[in-house]
């Protein structure tokens, strides 16, 4: 496992020098950049431009560049922001965490409520119960992640009842850190109902797929020839086995912390990294993008290494090459 591990994190070294390689290369074919918006300023002189390009190297050919901010990256030293006046560092760490707090917050809601109602939709397969969470799950899918945040924004301005944006209340500081952690978590409700109804739907849809397929193999089949109660039988011998396909899920869900929650924090004005790099993007701010981007692929990366080790350790079957 250890030899494993170790290989692959290897194996992202290059791979990662390719994807910010090819990113940087499709980031200078815009034109202009964002000190080409600063000389729209008059406040600005040509010469204070012309100094901060040779200050950021700016001036070079691209490829200059790239390998100039890869030296860099290499000591985590990301760059340095010009919309933020702040070192790239420590704005992806500020939105990171906020972004993570979004995530796993979702991941939780749609994963303790996912299982156990994909094995009840199974057992009561053609039930009632079956039928709506199938509804309900197909409701999930195709209903568009925007629109719903849309909806509860506008449920949220009529009603009073939750904040509308926003991570924290004007007077968050003044309180006790009980009642700041509540603030947040008062914040957080509306935005992790979204991020995570449609990751509900799906796993629900993907477990009682899986279980249903489990329920007709023969040593489930045998289990119960042997009189053992139909109780153990689905939940010792079948979900055990059912649940192996959603743990690969499980890595892409950590994989997909950045791309999964920008859109919900662009709309609901949540401050995390999603909107940063929006902002980065429109601002044409370059070190900004590139460091987010290598945060992304980082955990693109570190979700499916996720995904494969927690496979191996539920399913002894499958052997790490």
């Amino acid at each position: 496992m250890l030899k494993f591990i170790l290989r692959r994190l290897v194996q992202m070294v290059p791979l990662l020098v390719l994807m910010t390689m090819i990113s940087f290369g499709i980031m200078q074919l815009a034109p202009g950049d964002y000190l080409s918006q600063m000389q729209q300023d008059p406040r600005i002189s040509p010469e204070t431009i012309e100094q901060m390009r040779r200050q950021y190297g700016l001036d070079r050919p691209w490829y200059e560049q790239y390998f100039f901010w890869l030296a860099n990256a290499v000591q985590l030293n990301f760059g340095y922001s010009f919309a933020y006046k702040l070192p790239v560092a420590t704005l992806i760490g500020e939105r990171m965490l906020n972004t993570f707090i979004l995530s796993l917050a979702s991941l939780v809601f749609a994963w303790s409520l996912a299982i156990p109602l994909g094995i009840l939709a199974a057992v009561r397969r053609n039930s009632w119960i079956d039928r709506a969470a199938s509804l309900f799950a197909f409701g999930g899918i195709s209903f568009p992640g925007f629109f719903m945040a849309l909806l509860l924004l506008l449920f949220a301005q009529q009603t009073g009842w939750f904040p509308v944006g926003g991570m924290r209340s004007v007077d968050w500081e003044l309180r006790t850190p009980w009642g700041q952690f509540l603030d947040v978590m008062h914040h957080l409700a509306l935005p992790a109902l979204v991020l995570g109804t449609h990751g509900l739907a799906g796993i629900m849809r993907q477990m009682r797929g899986s279980l249903l397929d489990t329920l007709r193999e023969n040593y489930v089949i045998a289990a119960r020839v042997r009189g053992l109660p139909e109780q153990w039988v689905v939940l010792k011998h079948a979900t055990r086995n059912a649940i192996n396909p959603l743990v690969t899920l499980f890595g892409y869900s950590l994989a997909g912390l950045v791309s999964g929650s920008a859109l919900v924090e662009i709309v609901m004005a949540w401050p995390g990294l999603g909107r940063l790099i929006l902002e980065a993007v429109q601002s044409r701010d370059l070190y900004l993008v590139m460091g987010s981007f290598v945060m992304g692929a980082v955990l693109l990366q570190l979700g499916n290494l996720v995904g494969d080790v927690l496979l191996a350790l539920t399913d002894p079957r499958i052997k790490l090459a």
